[in-house]
């Protein structure tokens, strides 16, 4: 699976999750301060590999900002973005299951080694429930970002 990565900041646990991502056999795509010379501003960063997946070149982004606040805000501005901001592997099973949630955001400062590798877990055994209430509520939340790249 190609994942989309950014970090506004070069933390060890930005850099823990590229490597566990590349472990699992993922191809990681870096942006802000994981790629030497890109603009790490969390609004930028977070937008670009939101974007990745948004236009079909990731299947999923996972974004990281001090709080992870603002990363999952930038990402969530990408239509067809469904970014959410997960603090353990229960959330992060939530998101997949009853949201389709597509890009996942983490907190640089709450993540910790094995709080990321149980939030990856219950992200990757996860996916889309098929429960016809959920599967509303996405498609209204579609129809949302449609309306949205209709207005402009």
């Amino acid at each position: 699976m190609r994942i989309s990565v950014s970090s506004d900041m070069d933390e060890p646990v930005a850099r823990l999750l590229v490597e566990e991502l590349r472990a699992r056999g993922h191809d990681v795509h870096a942006y802000g301060a994981l790629s030497p010379g890109a603009d790490a501003r969390w609004a930028v960063c977070s937008e670009r590999a939101a974007r990745e997946v948004a236009e079909g070149r990731a299947d999923q982004a996972v974004v990281c900002c001090w709080t992870g606040t603002g990363a999952s805000i930038a990402a969530n501005k990408v239509p067809g973005v469904r970014a959410a901001l997960c603090t353990d592997g229960y959330t992060a099973d939530g998101a997949r299951r009853w949201n389709d949630a597509n890009v996942l955001a983490l907190s640089l400062r709450l993540t910790s080694g094995p709080l990321l590798r149980e939030i990856l877990d219950a992200w990757f055994a996860g996916g889309p429930g098929q429960d016809a209430e959920d599967r509303d509520n996405v498609t209204h939340v579609e129809r949302l970002d449609a309306g949205r790249r209709a207005a402009r």
